[in-house]
């Protein structure tokens, strides 16, 4: 069996398959990793990763990633970050911190009881 192509950002191909909820990420036109999410107007939750195998450690993860906050970024969206991968992610990359989604009560406690 051939050893799958090597990956780094610049060959990951990563598209938003919108019917099935995902990001996806081919190398060499194989799948090689999903980002599954929810999404709903200004605000996308990304609740699952998973890489194949084959391509673990050789940057697919971080190219979902990337190009899925990217597009957040694009389109105006706070992301919730469910998945842990995209939370630890995040937490090394400052720069995309911002979109981190955080829940602010936009009603006062009027003090009537």
């Amino acid at each position: 069996m051939s050893e799958p192509p090597t990956a780094d950002p610049q060959t990951v191909d990563v598209r938003d398959d919108t019917e099935a909820n995902r990001y996806e990420a081919r190398v060499g036109g194989q799948l090689a990793g999903t980002a599954q999410y929810i999404r709903t107007p200004g605000l996308i939750a990304f609740v699952h990763t998973e890489v194949d195998p084959a391509y673990e450690g050789r940057g697919v993860g971080g190219a979902l990633v990337r190009h899925s906050l990217d597009e957040a970024r694009e389109q105006g969206a706070a992301v919730l970050a469910v998945c842990p991968f995209y939370a630890g992610w995040i937490s090394r990359h400052p720069a995309y911190r911002d979109l981190l989604y955080s829940e602010q009560s936009r009603a006062a406690d009027g003090g009537t009881r």
